[in-house]
């Protein structure tokens, strides 16, 4: 019995594996995202001093939780507009 159903893949859990997987190969990590699924990850890098920034789309579409732990290393895209913007 064949079921119609669409295949979902992990892209957040992929990429927590190739982080852990390269955790040597790197100096420093910048991740963006303000998604709560890489709580575990942004602890990690940050407790063994390999977080350097986390640059979230916006305020209003971060999680609590990468609030919480990201803290001093967080940062937000829109802050950022005037230094980035096309002129």
């Amino acid at each position: 019995m064949e079921v119609d159903a669409k295949v979902k893949g992990n892209c957040d859990g992929e990429m927590i594996l190739q982080a852990m997987i390269d955790f040597n190969n790197y100096d420093k990590a910048l991740l963006i995202t303000g998604d709560g699924d890489f709580y575990c990850l942004i602890r990690y890098l940050k407790e063994n001093g390999k977080l350097l920034i986390i640059l979230a789309p916006s305020r209003k579409n971060c999680s609590s939780i990468v609030r919480k732990v990201a803290m001093d290393k967080l940062r937000f895209v829109c802050d950022l507009r005037g230094k980035i913007e096309y002129k």
